[in-house]
Formats: structure tokens, C-alpha cells, sequence
């Protein structure tokens, strides 16, 4: 039997429990409204999440406008007429591929789910995008000359494993899709893994691809309608990296990558150039800090170059959920500093892009990413 005492002191910890909770969940960043995805990858129509976001908090549950918890693993982000349009891909049951979704947002805290972009083909067993392929990290750039958005993606063909080694290309009228699927191929011949693609200064387009079964990563000028790749195809580095994310500063390009561990996380390494074109230098690991040496338990994607503020640019990273339930991987997003002509990335449990004025960013010519 409890005594006097003991009830008022369980009376006092479910006072201080519920005042918790009930902080707690009125917190800008909060992700208790948010709901778990459907396992079939099915963005549901439910009521609009009155939530507003007003701050990044890497590793939590990210609830796009419907509530949900974003599904677009793997991704990049386009800035075009005052919005942000993020794809990424659609992940379902385990590691099911369905796809590539597209959100958009005016804050990048806020993002709407605009539907699929481009999805796998049922029904032709012989098509490069027959249901059962692999469809992984989209990235979107728009052609100022064609005046067409243009999405190159990671392929492997259904039933052949991760032996087909390809890049694809799609192109749409619109950001959002639905996109066309052109075709896929090995980038003058070279196998195409884990890539991202790079919007120079002078409008130029580069494919940055693990190559070579993982051992090289490459980058490849495009076309000037970027649709497929030029015999200006050089070679970064051949020490086993893989996803890709690249920036430009003060006239130096940086590359952030990635080892090769499946889905456990790894040390990121930073590789530094005074011209695209190379040479390229190891700088090490950019990561500072505890858990440094798992780049916070994530793997990276994209770098984001904020608009309206030049010199500012997001870390865009991926805390992979690899043990069959990819749909529930989250998203770590943290500001890139500099140290000199060195990049920094540090944890922040909860930040927001007022840390860039913070910082003293300056008006400084930059690369589109």
C-alpha cells in the first residue's frame, strides 16, 4: 500500500511529466505531430499540419505540410523563381524503391508534398525502369538554354544486383514532373554509382559519379543541354568514395564523400581544387566534434547553397535507417563554416538560418549546387 508520501511525490513527478510533454510538444521544432509515413510509401491526404516550423533539427522526424515524415531519401534541392523544390527518393516496405518524390518549400523549413516526380514502370519487365530497379540519389538542375529541368539519377536495371552501374536521365517542362525517362548508360563507359551534379558559375554542368566498382570518383562535364556527358572525364580521386556533394567558395571547389560501408555510417573526406578540372587534394575529414568519426551517424548528399544569402551553404545528409525500414531514415542538415579555405562541419542539436548572420557571411561569388 502506498503511503501519504509517496503518493504526493507521484503526484509531483506526473505534474512535472505532463508540464514536459506539454513544452515540449509547442516547440517550433517539434515532431510529435508528425505521423509515421505509410509503409507502402503512399503520401496520405490528411489535414494540413498546424505546425509551422521555424528551425532545423537534424536527426528528428522532419513532418512535411500534411504531417508526414518527408520521404525523399538521397536527394538534392533546386532553387528556382523564390522556391526550393527537394527530390529525393521514395522509399516503401524494407528496401523498397518506388521512386522519386518532390516537396517544396519557401523556408526550407516547411515542405509541401508536390507527388512523383518519376516512377519505376510496371507491366514491361524490359524496361531500364522495370518495377524491382533501383532508383537512387536524383539530382534536378534547369537548362537556361532548353528551358527544361533535367534530373540525373543512379540506376540499376531489375534483377541484376548493383552490376549495371548506370547513370539516367529524365527531363520535364515543369520542377515538379512529371519527368520524361530518356534513357540510361555508362558515362563514356565508365560505371556510375552514387552521384551528384554540379552548376558551375558560367552555367557549365558537371556529373561527379563512383566509378570503377566504387574505387575511382569521376567527374564529367555535360553537354550543353546537359542531357548526356562530354570526353572532359577526369578522375578525383581512386580511394574507395561514394556519395558525393559538392561546393563552391571563394573561387575553390570542395568535394564531401563518403567511404564505402553499405548502410553503417563512416568518417566523411573532404577533397579541395583551385579549378574543377583538378588537381584535386585530400583535406581529410571535415567533421569536427564527438562521433566525428561517423559523420554524426549519417552519409551525405547535397550541399545547399541558401539563396539570398551568398557564402551560406547547407550540409544535407542522410541517418540511414538500412536494417529494412529505409521509409523511416532521417535527415541531418547542419551549416557548413569555414576555417580559412578549410570546411567545417559541427553538430547542432537545433538551429536556424539566422546562425548565418550570426556568423558574418559576406557577399561572396559562388558555384550553384
Amino acid at each position: 500500500m502506498k503511503t501519504l508520501a509517496s503518493c504526493a511525490l507521484h503526484f509531483a513527478f506526473c505534474t512535472l511529466h505532463f508540464a514536459f510533454c506539454i513544452s515540449y510538444s509547442s516547440v517550433a521544432h517539434a515532431t510529435q505531430p508528425a505521423r509515421a509515413a505509410d509503409p507502402s510509401g503512399k503520401e496520405t491526404s490528411a489535414a494540413p499540419s498546424a505546425v509551422q516550423l521555424r528551425t532545423f533539427s537534424p536527426g528528428a522526424v522532419w513532418p512535411d505540410t500534411n504531417g508526414v515524415h518527408i520521404n525523399a531519401h538521397g536527394g538534392g534541392i533546386l532553387y528556382k523563381d523564390g522556391t526550393y523544390y527537394w527530390v529525393g527518393e521514395k522509399r516503401g516496405r524494407q528496401q523498397e524503391a518506388l521512386g522519386f518524390n518532390v516537396y517544396s518549400s519557401k523556408d526550407l523549413y516547411n515542405w509541401r508534398y508536390e507527388g512523383v516526380a518519376l516512377a519505376p514502370v510496371e507491366g514491361d519487365p524490359q524496361h531500364d525502369l522495370a518495377k524491382g530497379c533501383a532508383m537512387e540519389r536524383p539530382k534536378i538542375l534547369y537548362n537556361d538554354r532548353t528551358k527544361k529541368y533535367v534530373m540525373w539519377f543512379h540506376l540499376e536495371l531489375r534483377g541484376k544486383g548493383y552490376s549495371a552501374a548506370r547513370a539516367a536521365v529524365a527531363i520535364s517542362d515543369k520542377v515538379a514532373g512529371p519527368y520524361k525517362f530518356l534513357r540510361s548508360f555508362r558515362p563514356n563507359g565508365n560505371m556510375s554509382r552514387d552521384m551528384t551534379l554540379f552548376q558551375d558559375d558560367d552555367g557549365a554542368a558537371y556529373h561527379i559519379f563512383a566509378s570503377r566498382d566504387n574505387v575511382d570518383m569521376r567527374i564529367c562535364r555535360l553537354t550543353g543541354d546537359y542531357l548526356g556527358p562530354t570526353s572532359e572525364d577526369r578522375v578525383i580521386s581512386s580511394d574507395e568514395r561514394e556519395a558525393p556533394a559538392m561546393l563552391k567558395h571563394r573561387g575553390k571547389y570542395y568535394l564531401i564523400t563518403s567511404a564505402c560501408s553499405a548502410w553503417a555510417p563512416n568518417a566523411a573526406r573532404l577533397y579541395k581544387a583551385d579549378s574543377i578540372r583538378g588537381p584535386w587534394s585530400n583535406e581529410g575529414n571535415p567533421v569536427r566534434g564527438p562521433n566525428a568519426n561517423t559523420t554524426f551517424g549519417c552519409q551525405s548528399t547535397h550541399v545547399l547553397p541558401v539563396a539570398g544569402r551568398e557564402g551560406a551553404f547547407i550540409f544535407m545528409a542522410d541517418r540511414w535507417r538500412g536494417n529494412g525500414n529505409l521509409i523511416d531514415s532521417r535527415y541531418v542538415w547542419l551549416p557548413i563554416q569555414f576555417d580559412g579555405d578549410r570546411v567545417v562541419i559541427e553538430w547542432m542539436d537545433h538551429w536556424d538560418l539566422r546562425w548565418f548572420d550570426k556568423a558574418g557571411r559576406t557577399d561572396i561569388p559562388v558555384g550553384r549546387s
